[in-house]
């Protein structure tokens, strides 16, 4: 039992401030400003993303401020204007400049083929983008079935809409671990 001096009402309730409601609020705050500035978690709701990303999966994503370096074949989370403010999570295909051509569902960048290891339900589908400045193009893996810039009424994507770059899968636990 902890001694209480001089009578020790005051001195218990210190005490318990200082070891316990302190170290608890500033482990909440902490929590928010990670999560508000650093980390964020999703949940994945659709399949548009198979096999890479699969429906239900939960990932950490990494909150990204500078989107200019970002790179070719990164997955991220962007807020989607045309379909309401929602946040998708695609992978990133055209940078600005970019001359993104869709031949039978075969990918060419700048037109150099450009091999996609992770895209196995594709999509026999012909289209060129001519990515403008300050502008992505994002398109999904599982291209049978997701719906994508191909499909968008303005199928680029303002860099400021950009929030972060996927990072470790977390559930399901069979799945753990960073995306690729």
């Amino acid at each position: 039992m902890l001694a209480l001096e001089n009578g020790g009402k005051g001195n218990l309730l210190n005490h318990i401030v200082k070891e316990w409601v302190f170290p608890i609020l500033a482990a909440f705050m902490l929590a928010f400003l990670v999560n508000k500035f650093l980390i964020f978690r999703i949940e994945v709701p659709t399949g548009s993303m198979i096999p890479t990303i699969n429906i239900d999966d939960r990932i950490y994503v990494v909150r990204v401020y500078n989107p200019e370096k970002l790179d070719r074949g990164d997955i991220v989370v962007f807020n989607f204007v045309e379909g309401g403010n929602t946040l998708l999570v695609k992978r990133l295909i055209g940078l600005p400049g970019d001359r993104v051509e869709l031949r039978g569902g075969d990918l060419y960048i700048n037109g150099e083929p450009y091999p996609e290891e992770y895209v196995k339900n594709d999509l026999d589908f012909t289209k060129v983008f001519e990515v403008p400045e300050g502008k992505f193009l994002f398109l999904g893996d599982n291209r049978a079935t997701s719906n994508d810039a191909r499909f968008w009424d303005e199928p680029y994507i303002d860099m400021d809409e950009v929030i972060g770059k996927g990072g470790l899968r977390v559930y399901p636990l069979s799945d753990i671990g960073f995306l690729k």
